[in-house]
């Protein structure tokens, strides 16, 4: 059953991606081009987005465990360090160049469209690259060094 209401969210967030433009590359370049001939129509999708981000989260906070019986994992973290403005960084270049960010990118690609394919496959090296960076060394290859 749980497998069932996954798959419906997923159906669901991807219909709306689908509905709010955010799977055309060219509408998410429109909004992002502000001196040229700005597209203001995702910002209402991204409000909506914040809001019910937010009445989502005051209701999880209240909870201990999720709709369906798991627990709930919140974030805990509330700071912003080096790494967060790094990665936001490199995420809103990405999202600029391309047009796409993960969620719409992989809608895109299962209707086909093959810029999706190049923009999933280097987010995927991307994810790949951090792993390897972020690996802690052992203490028998710092011994070495």
């Amino acid at each position: 059953m749980h497998r069932f209401f996954e798959f419906l969210a997923g159906l669901l967030f991807g219909l709306g991606l689908i509905l709010a433009g955010m799977t055309d590359p060219g509408k998410v370049q429109g909004f992002l081009d502000v001196t040229g001939l700005w597209d203001p129509s995702l910002l209402f999708v991204m409000g909506g987005a914040i809001l019910v981000g937010i009445g989502a989260f005051a209701v999880a906070r209240r909870r201990t465990t999720a709709f369906l019986g798991g627990a709930m994992h919140l974030p805990t973290r509330r700071d912003v360090d080096r790494r967060v403005v790094i990665g936001s960084l490199v995420f809103g270049a990405g999202w600029g160049l391309a047009g796409f960010c993960p969620g719409p990118a992989l809608v895109a690609l299962g209707a086909g469209h093959w810029q999706a394919l190049v923009f999933t496959l280097a987010m995927l090296a991307g994810m790949a690259v951090y792993e390897l960076a972020a690996q802690p060394v052992s203490p028998a290859l710092r011994a070495e060094e």
